[in-house]
């Protein structure tokens, strides 16, 4: 696998540092709309694993009642229960992952990369796939964006969670492996453009749309 350009970390620090300090009206305004939703707590870490297996607590905006991960499986599966009015909105417009512009300022993630994903999963990776843990896990990548409806897709099908371990799950393996062998600066900066222009152009899902761009999930 070849690896990433020379100056991703500089390109991360640079970027995580602007963002921050750029975006800390709205970062305080929406950790005040998550307060006043029900009083719990502004934001969610779980533990994700990244580089090379190492185990490590994720920062989000909190989208869920208090403690709802806890009652039910990982996955946010349609039009989720658990979900807060506040948390539905965060989660369109993938406002919720901006904290982890500080897992990117301390090194644990990078600003494209592959998610990161819940060590149950990353359990059942094949010998092959776990070579997506030699890279850094990401805020965004090719396959955040083939997969920004993920909830929904998942939501038509009979059942989620295997429909997720088995076709979903592999196929943004194949897609962060399949990038991380040509990823280049430029590469990375298209990738966060995109993820900008579709979060902005953010569309309402069809059904058939879903249904369309997954099949197999409905089967």
């Amino acid at each position: 696998m070849r690896p990433m350009w020379k100056g991703k970390r500089l390109w991360d620090l640079l970027w995580s540092v602007l963002g921050l300090a750029v975006l800390a009206p709205l970062l305080l305004l929406i950790a005040l709309l998550v307060r006043l939703e029900d009083g719990g707590p502004v934001f969610f870490r779980q533990t994700r694993v990244g580089y090379r297996g190492e185990p490590f607590l994720i920062w989000k905006f909190r989208t869920m009642v208090w403690r709802g991960e806890s009652n039910g499986n990982g996955l946010t599966v349609g039009k989720d229960r658990r979900v807060t009015r506040s948390g539905a909105w965060l989660r369109r417009l993938k406002l919720d992952e901006l904290p982890q512009l500080l897992n990117v300022l301390f090194g644990e993630m990078t600003l494209v990369g592959p998610r990161p994903e819940l060590p149950c999963y990353v359990a059942l990776y094949t010998a092959e796939q776990r070579a997506v843990l030699e890279l850094v896990p990401g805020i965004t990548g090719v396959a955040s964006i083939r997969y920004c409806y993920e909830s929904e897709i998942l939501g038509a099908a009979t059942d989620p969670e295997r429909a997720y371990i088995e076709t979903i799950m592999p196929e943004k393996l194949r897609l962060g492996l399949a990038y991380a062998a040509r990823a280049t600066f430029w590469t990375d900066l298209l990738v966060i453009c995109t993820t900008l222009r579709h979060i902005i152009g953010t569309p309402v899902v069809k059904a058939s749309t879903l249904h369309a761009a997954s099949p197999r999930l409905a089967e």
